[in-house]
């Protein structure tokens, strides 16, 4: 069985690339930094995954991957926590690229975005230096270009909902008339596996994208009609990025360095060349659906709660990037602690209200909890706007509104939530279904003076939410 390296194994299409090419036979050899946030399909014999955590900026565990690799996928970007993320990302495709040399393999694969080579946007820079850096591999290289990706939990997805289901009259940035050619999601993965030890793509780079060149008010406009929602949208030429990226990060889901990277990407139009979308088409033989069939397969599986991966469970959406490992272990001094315990009614009815936090279900005191949540949007935190990727399952690493999971074991009874609200100071959600009994516990380890007075700020907002909280999933209140 043929080994395939899968970089970004955590990411959205990381996540999703694991099916497709355990599908084909393939033993799936999936990278990540941290163990705790990769969670296996339970479609796939675990004879065809190997997990390795690997630090692309640490080369030394760059060993953890084995030598016997005969294909490599590198979906790696890191684009929005870091100042410096151009020169993360070049520092991680060298070390890629130096690594793979080693090793057996035959051929690596690596998404980018669509680059007009004449005028690119920051982000689009560092992807096309990357490009380079791998074409420039002893390893044969190609490179696959994409756009706007519509599917299921995908930024652009969720951030054209969000503008079209929010705002019957939109007064939007000029660069709404930007052109681009999207792609549904699932011809991505068609292009990605099917391009695989094709030696007619070896050290090269195409376009792909549906045959639609749309500007990104034809895109609204189109949801909205599928959606049947009448919407006006007049543009504006006085929004400036810095306005456009503070325009998107208040009405969508979407954080704020993730609306500045993508508004410096949508001023500049990202076509497909014709020739080039042509070849990749015959050379894999993937006939790419139109916009309007992918905006209605995406609605299709969100209805069935089908959402393979979102981009809000990737670090893109953290305040930070670092390890869960780094918060794993919660701390026991130097900390405030709310512990409360109440007997439930139903060891399973008791699990699945607390699996079904948040999101669309809400909070006990979701009033209350929708002022935080309001306070943290306005100091540049996530808010409640990222909600849950799935209504009653939750993985390690999932978003959970502002909160990440650390740890999620239904089986145990356990839930370990960690705060990425703007804070003076971390703080940790704990639940624990134990000896008929619901434990829930609050930490806050304060940052200074500024964390003592904000524990004492909101503790008599804790008697309320969390007194109600515990009793509520133990089943005692409706």
């Amino acid at each position: 069985m043929k080994k395939i390296l899968l970089t970004g194994a955590t990411g959205y299409i990381g996540k999703r690339m694991i099916n497709v090419i355990a599908a084909q036979g393939y033993q799936v050899i999936c990278c990540c930094r941290d163990k705790n946030r990769f969670s296996k399909s339970v479609d796939i014999d675990d004879a065809q995954i190997e997990v390795v955590e690997v630090d692309f900026l640490k080369p030394e565990t760059l060993e953890n991957i084995p030598k016997d690799i005969s294909g490599a996928y590198y979906l790696m970007h890191s684009m929005s926590n870091s100042n410096d993320y151009a020169e993360i990302e070049r520092q991680c495709a060298v070390n890629f690229s130096n690594y793979i040399e080693t090793t057996d393999c035959k051929h690596i694969i690596y998404l980018s975005g669509l680059a007009n080579e004449k005028e690119l946007s920051q982000h689009l820079s560092s992807r096309f230096e990357v490009e380079k850096i791998l074409m420039k591999c002893k390893v044969p290289a190609t490179v696959l270009r994409a756009g706007i990706i519509i599917g299921s939990g995908s930024a652009s997805f969720e951030i054209i909902r969000d503008l079209v289901e929010k705002l019957p009259v939109m007064v939007a940035p000029k660069w709404l008339h930007t052109k681009c050619q999207p792609i549904g999601i699932a011809n991505v993965l068609d292009f990605l596996i099917f391009t695989l030890f094709k030696e007619q793509a070896y050290h090269r780079n195409f376009d792909i994208g549906c045959d639609n060149v749309l500007t990104y008010k034809e895109m609204l406009l189109e949801f909205a009609k599928i959606r049947g929602l009448k919407r006006k949208i007049f543009t504006v030429p006085v929004m400036t990025p810095k306005l456009s990226s503070y325009w998107l990060y208040f009405i969508t889901s979407t954080s704020y360095n993730l609306a500045s990277a993508l508004v410096g990407s949508m001023k500049i139009e990202v076509i497909c060349r014709p020739e080039s979308l042509a070849e990749i088409k015959q050379i894999t033989g993937v006939q790419p659906f139109s916009y309007d069939t992918a905006l209605r397969r995406t609605l299709a599986k969100i209805q069935d709660n089908e959402i393979a991966s979102s981009w809000k469970d990737s670090f893109i959406s953290s305040r930070s990037d670092s390890s869960l490992k780094d918060y794993l272990d919660v701390p026991k001094y130097g900390c405030f602690v709310d512990l409360r315990t109440e007997e439930y009614d139903n060891r399973e009815k008791c699990l699945h209200r607390v699996f079904s936090l948040g999101g669309a279900n809400g909070w006990y005191g979701q009033s209350l909890w929708k002022v935080r949540g309001f306070m943290d949007l306005l100091v540049g935190g996530p808010g409640l706007r990222r909600g849950r990727t799935h209504p009653d399952k939750l993985h390690e690493g999932d978003a959970l509104d502002f909160w990440r999971v650390l740890y999620a074991n239904k089986e145990e009874g356990k839930l370990i939530l960690f705060a990425e609200m703007k804070l003076p100071g971390e703080a940790w959600l704990m639940f624990k279904v134990y000896k008929g009994k619901l434990w829930q516990k609050a930490v806050f380890r304060p940052h200074g003076l500024t964390g003592r007075l904000y524990w004492y700020s909101v503790l008599p907002f804790h008697g309320i939410i969390f007194k109600g909280m515990v009793r509520r999933l133990a089943g005692k209140i409706s």
